[in-house]
């Protein structure tokens, strides 16, 4: 618990962490090297779309 206020205040934090997380890595010891490079780059085409990130070009 470090830096955080409360029990509470971590669990909100890690729970909302967890999830981001999650979305990022997915389990790499159940695909090939080609499945998780597509799983990487479809999370991160999702995650810019939801946060309207604009790439630089």
């Amino acid at each position: 618990m470090q830096r955080f206020k409360s029990p509470k205040q971590a669990q909100r934090f890690l729970s909302s962490h967890a999830m981001i997380y999650g979305h990022f890595r997915p389990r790499r010891h159940l695909m090939t090297a080609a499945e998780y490079r597509d799983a990487r780059a479809k999370a991160f085409r999702i995650w810019r779309q939801e946060t309207c990130v604009q790439m630089a070009a």
